[in-house]
């Protein structure tokens, strides 16, 4: 036996293994913070989802993601949840009443994910298109124990520290049974348009209330400010280093649900849908971020049925081969699993069936992974 031949072979493979493990641990030293971009189609099931297949003009950018999953909804006090607790559950990781906002079952304020990434030097964001003191948007900043608190929600969001902000709800900053006009206080740290969506200021904190409770909808006329909005935001948080948590809310998919009309939850989805290509696009120029689709709840019990017409001849009812239509149980929101759809790094932690918290803890995961804790 060689002894000096295995002695020297044994101190290669070890210096050879010091290296690699040297090597390794200074990629992960170097390994940037990751971005994430958070998507809520309020009132967003399966058959919505369905919709943009049959009612758009081309192929849907639900068809670009690779791994998806299923959410239940309900929450601690009902079993069909509503916008206040779906939106806490996903925000903060743990389910709680109906009407809650960033509170748990027993009235307790609760950090959210928006809170525990800004104290991570993260920048932050969030576009609703209804009020910004609404469930979804104030379920990420806010702590209060029913969701129609509006002019508490509004003194909460003086504390948030929100760099990016752009919805509606005006009246109740300055429009307040208080008599405060909470819009001069927010003008020390904020630029803030009530006009229209300008180009943000960099190095500012921007705030844009575009209407005194939410904007019109797509059936109104509201255009293209949800994608529009969502562009304007990663165009903000571009212009630094800095990773970013931004949550964008396609409010008006849960309304069109609601009235059961099927023009209007149509649109939405789609104009959802439009934003959804916005945020890809923006991940493949930057693939340090991760995208989480998802919705706070299903609205209407929707279905996509068979499209039938009276035949002129006849005056019976004839189904129309190529047609589908839109079909609602309620008005309500029901207990329906909702999609989980994800995209980027991270992106295989999202797939299976489990309660809508657990989302929370999964992006937990996937940040730590870029070296943030937050739990």
């Amino acid at each position: 036996m060689n002894c000096r031949y295995e002695s020297i072979n044994f101190r290669a493979v070890a210096v050879f293994s010091l290296l690699l493990l040297t090597a390794l641990c200074s990629a992960q030293k170097k390994q940037k913070p990751l971005s994430v971009i958070f998507m809520i189609g309020d009132g967003m099931g399966i058959s919505q989802v369905t919709s943009a297949f049959y009612f758009g003009d081309s192929e849907p950018n639900f068809t670009k993601f690779k791994f998806v999953g299923l959410s239940e909804t309900s929450s601690t006090s009902n079993l069909i949840t509503d916008s206040a607790a779906g939106a806490t559950a996903l925000s903060t990781g743990k389910k709680t009443y109906k009407r809650a906002i960033g509170m748990d079952k027993d009235s307790i304020a609760i950090p959210t994910i928006l809170e525990q990434l800004q104290k991570n030097n993260y920048q932050t964001g969030l576009v609703s298109l209804t009020s910004i003191t609404h469930a979804t948007p104030a379920s990420y900043y806010a702590h209060v124990k029913d969701r129609d608190l509006h002019e508490d929600i509004a003194l909460e969001f003086l504390k948030s520290n929100v760099d990016f902000v752009a919805g509606g709800g005006i009246k109740f900053f300055n429009k307040r049974k208080d008599g405060k006009n909470l819009l001069e206080k927010l003008s020390e740290n904020y630029r803030i348009d009530t006009v229209s969506l300008s180009k943000p200021v960099s190095g500012k904190k921007n705030l844009y209330l575009l209407a005194q409770d939410e904007l019109p909808n797509k059936v109104q006329g509201r255009g293209d400010f949800l994608p529009e909005a969502t562009q304007t935001a990663l165009n903000y948080f571009s212009k630094t280093k800095k990773p970013f948590f931004l949550m964008v809310e396609g409010s008006f998919i849960d309304w069109g649900g609601h009235a059961k009309d099927a023009e209007m939850m149509t649109k939405e989805v789609l104009d959802f849908d439009k934003t959804i290509g916005v945020v890809i696009d923006y991940i493949r120029k930057n693939p340090n971020t991760l995208l989480i689709v998802t919705a706070d709840h299903e609205t209407g019990g929707a279905s996509i049925g068979k499209y039938s017409e009276k035949d002129a001849a006849t005056g019976k009812e004839k189904e129309i081969g190529n047609k589908v239509q839109v079909n609602f149980i309620d008005n309500q929101h029901t207990a329906a699993l909702v999609p989980v759809f994800a995209m980027g790094k991270g992106q295989e932690l999202f797939s299976g069936i489990y309660p809508n918290n657990t989302i929370y803890h999964k992006l937990a995961e996937a940040l730590k992974e870029s070296g943030i804790k937050i739990k």
